[in-house]
């Protein structure tokens, strides 16, 4: 995807950043030899990208249209990269109201191109009898192209990369259930394609020529049914041949709490991915080979791009997941740490050890908790919350952990995502589970003045209506064990975990290497 150096760099544009196509898109533009400008509502979360030095970050909203027209001075391409999936009901009417925004903005700074990664959606089907998930991903790609912008309509079907919203789901189902009762989309063709091909075709949008204004389908060389693909996914990651007996009676509401029940994808995004599944969304041409010319191998089989994000994963080299964009409507404002904050009543459980470890033994476990690690107290009571969570639309525990040791501003940690991070001392997370308030939980790693390892903790939560006290008081007589346990627990491991000093080593018990 690099630029032959014969043709100068485009200033381009790039909603979506902090999401899961956004933050692997960036990086690539950047290769290609062009000048990247992200739109982002927090700013902080693209801070820690290993890419965040060499783009302009601008603070905005797709639905404010000052901020938007701010971001589109100068710009040759911009790339729409986001959707309201998940935000309810009248995600239709957000996803509406953005795109003419974002066309207006374009067409008012005069940028030659708008790039739109939209889903693909069945041939001779009326938008009226699409899913809400796909009928509204071709509205917004028909108001870019009626916007007098050239615009390129990117149309993908299910889209394979490690961390994935599809991938996950996939993964999760097949993993999980040697035998499913599966609903009868499982019938339905689809034709999937790597997110290393919809990158390339992403990439190569920003070059093709002028004038040109229409949607290309994107997809892979395989068409698959969704129990084949279950069924591949089964002999590529060495998994015993998996039972899948269709049944009629689940119902796309019905199929979303069981994949929110089953895989770490929450019922909100679970549901429309599931309603989408029942429609058969193979390419009908293959255009896009005229500027985004078929290799060698590529664009990948659905087996090659399997074997590829299962070694992402086990080599921990997930860039993004498709839990990197925000929940949305999760909190973000006020910061409990502002000094003038004025929020009304706020709640705090505070905790301080002193901790027979270095700062920095101390840290590893800060850093490394949750996921696999778990939150080092009561793990039923975590996981009993975690239930309850999904339960009522929340994300719960499963989101995991996008690297099993690194954390970033933005980065989703089970129902928690780091707002703040100063490696070596803080981690701030912001709750994002179903809450009657807003929460947060802080820990700090700090040498005293005695050159003593302090282990501090802050449990803050801001209470909304009287449900919120209520629940607050609740909960209250379980934070000696919840709280305290995990402070206690988090020292103890970074001490187990210290290594030795020299003059601790006794005599006769010295390694030889």
């Amino acid at each position: 995807m690099h630029t032959s150096g014969t043709e100068p760099g485009l200033h381009v544009l790039v909603t979506g950043a902090t999401g899961y196509i956004g933050g692997r898109l960036v990086p690539e533009l950047l290769d290609a030899g062009h000048r990247v400008r992200c739109l982002a509502r927090s700013p902080e979360k693209l801070r820690d990208h290993p890419w965040a030095g060499r783009v302009e970050v601008v603070r905005g909203d797709v639905t404010d249209a000052e901020s938007v027209g701010g971001a589109m001075r100068g710009v040759d391409v911009a790339y729409y990269l986001v959707h309201a999936l998940g935000t309810g009901p009248g995600f239709e009417d957000t996803d509406r109201r953005a795109a003419r925004v974002f066309s207006e903005a374009a067409h008012a700074a005069g940028v030659r191109r708008i790039v739109y990664l939209g889903g693909l959606t069945p041939a001779g089907r009326p938008e009226s009898e699409l899913s809400p998930h796909l009928r509204s991903r071709a509205e917004v790609g028909r108001i870019f192209l009626d916007s007098g912008v050239d615009s390129v309509v990117l149309r993908a079907a299910v889209i394979i990369g490690s961390g994935s919203a599809s991938f996950e789901m996939l993964r999760y189902l097949t993993e999980r259930l040697p035998v499913m009762v599966t609903p009868s989309w499982v019938r339905t063709r689809i034709q999937p394609i790597a997110v290393r091909d919809v990158l390339r075709c992403l990439v190569a949008a920003a070059r093709m020529p002028a004038g040109l204004n229409r949607t290309f389908d994107i997809g892979g060389p395989d068409v698959l049914t969704y129990r084949d693909m279950m069924r591949a996914y089964a002999d590529v990651a060495g998994l015993p041949r998996r039972i899948i007996l269709p049944v009629p009676v689940l119902t796309p509401r019905l199929s979303g709490y069981w994949i929110g029940l089953v895989t770490p994808v929450p019922h909100g995004i679970a549901r429309p991915l599931a309603e989408s599944l029942r429609h058969e969304v193979v390419c009908r041409e293959h255009d896009i080979a005229r500027y985004v010319p078929d290799l060698p191998g590529r664009p990948l089989t659905f087996a090659a791009a399997l074997r590829l994000a299962l070694r992402r994963i086990q080599e921990a080299q997930v860039t993004t997941r498709w839990s990197s964009a925000a929940v949305p409507g999760a909190p973000s404002d006020p910061l409990p740490t502002d000094p003038d904050w004025a929020g009304g009543s706020l709640y705090t459980d505070r905790r301080r050890l002193t901790v027979d470890a270095s700062p920095d033994a101390l840290w590893r476990v800060i850093e490394g908790i949750g996921g696999d690690n778990g939150w080092y107290s009561f793990p039923l009571a975590w996981a009993v919350r975690g239930w309850i969570d999904r339960l009522v639309g929340g994300v719960g525990l499963r989101r995991g952990r996008r690297d099993a040791a690194r954390l970033r501003v933005g980065d989703s940690l089970d129902f928690w995502r780091v707002e703040e991070i100063e490696p070596g001392r803080l981690l701030r997370l912001r709750a994002e589970m179903r809450l009657p308030g807003l929460a947060w939980l802080e820990m700090y790693a700090e040498r005293g003045e005695d050159g003593r390892t302090r282990y501090r903790q802050r449990a803050l939560f801001h209470p909304r209506g009287l449900l919120g006290h209520a629940y607050w008081w609740s909960v209250a007589p379980f934070h000696s064990v919840v709280f305290g346990g995990m402070a206690r627990n988090i020292a103890r491991t970074a001490q187990r975990t210290q290594p030795a000093r020299a003059d601790q080593i006794e005599p006769g018990r010295a390694r030889t290497r």
